[in-house]
């Protein structure tokens, strides 16, 4: 009898096709495997019928752990071909209907690394050890189906020993399509900025390390791109460092070589260690230990993560510390990725370049997880997740979503799944739009999709409109503008399958369909639409975005009057560009009622946090408020009633919270950065649940890039689940706007679906 199977899923770079011939051998069956240009695999088997059936059984719960299967489709013949052995076969350039899935770079195994630590391997010391179970997979491809000849691994022809390992069956690196080994794989160098080589392989990285050591910035070379690195116990190269990024108070993420380093300098629980060791090797911010000022300034957190490929493991080893390691780009651009760029732009600025012969295929930064409330949530979702789909509550529709303007990512969907590209970064700038361009086309080539809509944030100034209006024209579709929050809320409910909740969407700005600025807002939605039910109080940017940057004109707008606060400003004049001069307009526009009405959930914590003197300058995106929650958690809150007026929608009115810490500003600042952040979660969350308890309605969700505050979240959740209902948010997907493209398909899809 034969059986002819079909199997669709993250099947391919992952070991799954040996995996398939030691079973179908194990239990002597015939036949073929074979990859198919839709990133699926095609398996014919012969035997009896209960071989066969225990054969299918054991492909689900037997299969490699890199491995996600989505679909197994049998269809059976009484007769079968007459093989007389079961082989791999050569790849079908053959498409199936369901969407291809590409897998994402996976960290170096154990086993891989244990070679390279024996003197006795061939592999000893060597940077680019992989295996079928670990190494580079999206960052290599340059198509489809996942085979040696569509990556950039083909400019490496395998050498003898290689052959015979990549064609044993019994050999962990039976069709590995990155196999390699010093005699025939990509070299690592050592290289002055300039480019001269200094050394050469193992040695190479050895005296890279001791220049790190030494106070030497170097720009590393990754799986998906250059970070710049330095030793964190030399403040001075942290310093040199930020002048070269433009990054005066950004934190910078952190390697170390082990856990027991990690656990040196910040605390780990169970979920941050097993996210840490976990084959994606994540940064994962962890509560710190140590004071680590330099690395972040003002927080309470630092970002952590474990060497993911040998050539960190090789960099890292006579390390006695561990490494500040950033990515190489300017704030908001594409993270650098091409070796000759790398040479232009940083080769003057750096002390040493190490780098390697493989093209990179695709760039990747790093994804970043924090466990918020006891559970893990995606800050970033790029290397080790994308491209890998997540699921999509609609199967007919294809579309292609863009994202909104900061954080971004391009997202395509049909069928059953959504697949999101790695981390794009802000596209005010050119390089960055032209990024999520040709990641959004490259997402639509991979997985063969052909869109039917193409969805954008409804804010008719971003970048995306314009590059969503010209993808609609040039595939002929429709273009659905999305509203920013309920984009927010929509990948919420997608991803759990839920019709209708009431949302709580937290964040800085986003255009609100009256338009005015929202971002503090509770939203009765599904993905057809929304009814606006509540909101913070609207509150003046004065200046517009120079508000964003400098919060004290939030303060200045808010308590504009109070009769003392020409005095505090004028007193802090120097955290103004223009001194005083800029204080009196500032002061003259307040008592006008000029600015910009907001509803920003993250102009009045950053507002807060000026007010308390905690930061009267946004130096990168988030960090007031940052500052503000790392204040909160050495504090207790105040027994502050919100205060809500009116219904449908209800307003959470924040300026007599303001006027109560202007009150009590001589006292303890940390309690009164934890009252702050208490009163506008648990006046948000009361709006929500009233209306959800009054409407019948069991769910709320939570969404937005304030969503990451852990004492926010947990006010929030403590409020919904005492009012008897659930909260849910999201897990595999940001939270902030590193998501939003999965709810601009969301909502873009239902729609075409059901218009209106």
């Amino acid at each position: 009898m034969q059986a002819v199977v079909q199997v669709t899923g993250i099947v391919q770079g992952v070991g799954f096709r040996p995996f398939v011939y030691r079973l179908a051998a194990g239990h002597g069956l015939t036949g073929y495997v074979l990859n198919r240009g839709d990133a699926g695999v095609e398996i014919v088997v012969e035997g009896s019928r209960p071989d066969l059936e225990r054969f299918l059984r054991e492909l689900r719960s037997r299969a490699p752990p890199l491995a996600d299967i989505h679909t197994l489709d049998v269809s059976w013949k009484e007769e079968g071909d007459g093989f007389d052995t079961f082989s791999i076969e050569a790849s079908s350039t053959q498409r199936g209907r369901a969407p291809s899935v590409v897998p994402p770079d996976v960290s170096i195994c154990e086993d891989c690394r244990r070679e390279m630590a024996d003197p006795g391997d061939r592999r000893y010391r060597y940077f680019f050890t992989t295996c079928t179970n670990c190494g580079p997979r999206f960052t290599t491809i340059t198509g489809l189906p996942y085979d040696r000849p569509q990556t950039t691994m083909d400019a490496f022809p395998m050498c003898d020993r290689c052959r015979s390992e990549y064609t044993d069956p019994a050999d962990r690196r039976y069709h590995a399509q990155t196999i390699a080994c010093p005699d025939c794989g990509p070299q690592v160098y050592l290289r002055e900025g300039r480019g001269t080589v200094l050394r050469v392989g193992a040695e190479a990285l050895a005296e890279a390390g001791r220049m790190l050591e030494e106070g030497a910035v170097v720009a590393v070379k990754g799986n998906g791109g250059y970070h710049l690195a330095c030793s964190v116990c030399r403040p001075e190269s942290i310093r040199r460092l930020r002048r070269l990024l433009f990054r005066p108070c950004q934190p910078f993420a952190l390697m170390a070589r082990d856990l027991d380093m990690v656990r040196e300098m910040a605390v780990v629980g169970e979920q941050e260690q097993e996210l840490l060791s976990s084959p994606v090797r994540p940064i994962v911010l962890l509560e710190k230990k140590q004071r680590l000022e330099e690395v972040a300034p003002g927080l309470h957190t630092v970002g952590v993560m474990l060497p993911y490929t040998g050539l960190h493991v090789l960099l890292l080893a006579g390390c006695s510390h561990p490494l500040v390691m950033t990515s190489a780009n300017l704030p908001g651009e594409p993270i650098i990725y091409d070796d000759r760029e790398v040479q232009e732009e940083l080769g003057n600025e750096v002390d040493f370049l190490v780098t390697y012969e493989r093209r990179i295929a695709h760039r990747c930064d790093d994804s970043v997880v924090r466990v918020v409330s006891g559970q893990p949530l995606l800050i970033r979702r790029s290397r080790g997740y994308a491209p890998a789909p997540v699921p999509y509550p609609l199967e007919e529709v294809g579309v292609v979503a863009v994202g909104a303007e900061m954080n971004v990512t391009a997202c395509v969907a049909t069928r059953g799944r959504a697949f999101l590209s790695p981390y794009i970064g802000n596209t005010t700038r050119y390089n960055t739009l032209q990024f999520l361009e040709q990641e959004a086309r490259h997402l639509l080539t991979l997985t063969g999709v052909e869109p039917e809509v193409v969805a954008h944030d409804l804010h008719p100034g971003f970048a995306t409109t314009g590059l969503a209006r010209q993808l609609a024209e040039e595939y002929g579709v429709a273009l659905q503008p999305v509203q920013h929050h309920h984009a927010h809320l929509a990948k919420v409910l997608g991803e759990h399958g839920v019709g209708e909740a009431v949302g709580v969407a937290i964040d800085g700005i986003g255009y609100g369909d009256d338009g005015t600025m929202w971002g503090g807002e509770v939203l009765r939605c599904s993905a057809h639409g929304y009814t606006r039910v509540g909101h913070l109080q609207p509150q003046l940017m004065i200046g517009g975005d120079l508000a964003t940057r400098f919060p004290l004109r939030m303060v200045a707008a808010i308590l504009a009057k109070e009769d003392h606060l020409p005095a505090f400003l004028r007193e802090r004049r120097r955290d103004f560009p223009h001194g005083e001069r800029e204080v009196e307009l500032v002061l003259q526009q307040a008592a006008q009622g000029e600015g910009v009405p907001t509803t920003s959930c993250g102009r009045v914590l950053d507002a807060a946090s000026a007010l308390l003197g905690l930061c009267t300058e946004r130096t990168y995106e988030g960090e007031p408020a940052m500052r503000l929650e790392s204040h909160a958690r050495r504090g207790a809150g105040a027994a502050l009633t919100p205060e809500i007026q009116g219904e449908a929608p209800s307003v959470v009115q924040t300026t007599p919270l303001f006027r109560y810490l202007w009150d009590h500003r001589g006292e303890n600042t940390c309690n009164l950065a934890a009252t702050a952040e208490e009163y506008v979660a648990r006046g948000l969350a009361q709006v929500a649940t009233s209306h959800a308890r009054r409407e019948g309605i069991s769910t709320v969700a939570l969404a937005g890039g304030c969503a990451y505050n852990q004492h926010l979240t947990a006010v929030i959740r403590e409020t919904v689940e005492e009012a008897g209902l659930r909260l849910i948010r999201n897990r595999r997907l940001p939270a902030g706007d590193g998501g939003i493209s999965y709810g601009q398909a969301v909502v873009a899809g239902a729609l075409l679906q059901r218009p209106g």
